[in-house]
C-alpha cells in the first residue's frame, strides 16, 4: 500500500496555461518581449504552444474553445490562469491515485496529452481553492526505443 508520505517527486513546471483576450497581441508580446518561438498550435482547442526553454506558455483565448470554460474574462471575477502543470516521477497510476486519495484529493482521469516534452500520461486535480494542477508524467518513447 503506498504511503501518503512519499508522494511523487516534482521534477518542475513543465507548462502553464495563460487565458488572454487577444491572442495576437499575446502572441506579438511573448516572441518580441521575451523571445520566446511558437511551437504548436492546435486550431480546434484554440491553443498556441510556445517553447520557453524546457517548459511550454501556451495562450488560450478566452473566446476559444478552452478559453470559454474558464469564465469571463481574465478580471477580478475571471481567471486568467487555466492551470499549472508539474512534471512528476515516477507516474505510477494505481500508487499516485492511491496517493493523493490518503491526502484527501480526488484523483482525475489519466489521458495522453502534450507537454514540454512531448506527449505522455497526465492527471488533473484541483487544489483547496479549485486551481486546477495537471501531474505530468513523463514524455512517450518512440516505438523502437
Amino acid at each position: 500500500m503506498p504511503d501518503s508520505a512519499n508522494p511523487p517527486r516534482v521534477l518542475g513546471i513543465d507548462h502553464v496555461v495563460l487565458r488572454v483576450r487577444d491572442l495576437e497581441r499575446s502572441l506579438r508580446f511573448y516572441s518580441r518581449v521575451l523571445g520566446v518561438e511558437e511551437e504548436r498550435r492546435v486550431e480546434s482547442a484554440g491553443l498556441v504552444q510556445l517553447r520557453a526553454g524546457g517548459a511550454l506558455i501556451d495562450l488560450v483565448p478566452v473566446d476559444g474553445p478552452l478559453g470559454r470554460a474558464g469564465g469571463p474574462a481574465p478580471a477580478s471575477q475571471g481567471r486568467n490562469v487555466d492551470h499549472i502543470a508539474l512534471r512528476i516521477e515516477p507516474f505510477d497510476e494505481s500508487a499516485l491515485r492511491a496517493h493523493l486519495r490518503n491526502c484527501g484529493v480526488e484523483p482525475g482521469e489519466i489521458a495522453n496529452r502534450y507537454g514540454a516534452e512531448g506527449f505522455g500520461p497526465s492527471m488533473y486535480i484541483r487544489d483547496p481553492d479549485g486551481n486546477v494542477v495537471e501531474l505530468k508524467g513523463p514524455p512517450e518513447r518512440p516505438a523502437g526505443e
